[in-house]
C-alpha cells in the first residue's frame, strides 16, 4: 500500500547503449531493358538466376520462415515493368523509345559479416545490379535490451531521488513504471536503434573492385515513464 501521505513525482527515464550490428540489410535492384516485354523480363530473370548461383557458392539459401537467421539470405522481392522514356529535345517531353524495362528488386541480409568483401566482389561484378541502400539492425532479443531498459528505469530513479531531495525528502514508493506515453498519453514507447541505414551508390557497374561495408555500430535507445510517492517533503525553505 503506497504512502498518500507524500506527494506523486512523474518522471522519465532515458537511456543509450551503443552495441555492434547482428546483421545488414542490402537493398538492390536488377534492371534491364529490351525490345518487348517479354524480351526484358527474360532478362530480368536470367540475371536474378546469375546472382543468385553466385550468392549460393557464397553459401547465400532463400529467405525463409526457417532460414531467417542463416548466416547469408537472399530475397526476391517483386518484379515490374514499363515503357521506357527519354527526353526530347525538340518537343521538351519524355517520349517513349521503343523498349521496355524490367525490374527485380533484391535484398541481401548479411549476418556473418566475415562474407561482406567476397559478397561485395560478387555485386560488383553484376552490371544490372544496383545497391541503393546499405542498413544496420539490431535483433529485437539483443541481449543489449534489457541492459538498457534497466538503465533506464534507474534513470528514472535518480531523477526521482533529485526531485524529492529538492523537496527536503526522499523516494518512498513506485506506484508505476511503464513504456513511455502510458502514464501521460504522450508518444507511445521509445524503444529504438538509431544509425541503422544508409544510402550508398551503385555497386554494380564498371568498377573491378566493391567498396568496404564496414559495420556501423548501432545506438539503442529506452525511455520509460515512473512514478514514484514521496515521504518527508517539506516545502519549508532551510
Amino acid at each position: 500500500m503506497s504512502d498518500l501521505s507524500g506527494p506523486f513525482l512523474s518522471v522519465r527515464g532515458d537511456a543509450r547503449l551503443t552495441v555492434p550490428p547482428d546483421y545488414v540489410i542490402l537493398a538492390g535492384a536488377i534492371e534491364l531493358s529490351r525490345g518487348s516485354k517479354a524480351a526484358a523480363v527474360r532478362a530480368a530473370a536470367a540475371s536474378l538466376d546469375r546472382l543468385t548461383a553466385d550468392l549460393t557458392a557464397l553459401g547465400a539459401v532463400a529467405l525463409g520462415v526457417e532460414t531467417e537467421r542463416r548466416p547469408l539470405t537472399w530475397s526476391a522481392q517483386s518484379a515490374t515493368t514499363r515503357v521506357e522514356r527519354d527526353h526530347d529535345k525538340k518537343t521538351g517531353r519524355y517520349q517513349p523509345t521503343g523498349q521496355v524495362i524490367a525490374t527485380v528488386t533484391v535484398l541481401i541480409t548479411v549476418r556473418a559479416f566475415g562474407t561482406l568483401d567476397a559478397l561485395g566482389a560478387v555485386l560488383a561484378s553484376h552490371e544490372a545490379l544496383s545497391v541503393h541502400e546499405v542498413g544496420w539492425h539490431v535483433d529485437w532479443d539483443n541481449p543489449a535490451w534489457p541492459q538498457v531498459r534497466a538503465a533506464a528505469i534507474q534513470a528514472a530513479i535518480r531523477k526521482g531521488r533529485d526531485y524529492a531531495a529538492a523537496l527536503g525528502g526522499s523516494l518512498h514508493h513506485v506506484e508505476h513504471i511503464a513504456d513511455a506515453g502510458l502514464l501521460g498519453g504522450g508518444d507511445s514507447a521509445q524503444y529504438r536503434t538509431t544509425s541503422g541505414a544508409r544510402a550508398m551508390s551503385a555497386m554494380g557497374g564498371a568498377e573491378p573492385d566493391a567498396p568496404s561495408l564496414d559495420p556501423v555500430p548501432q545506438e539503442l535507445t529506452a525511455t520509460i515513464e515512473a512514478r514514484f510517492t514521496a515521504t518527508g517533503v517539506s516545502l519549508t525553505e532551510h
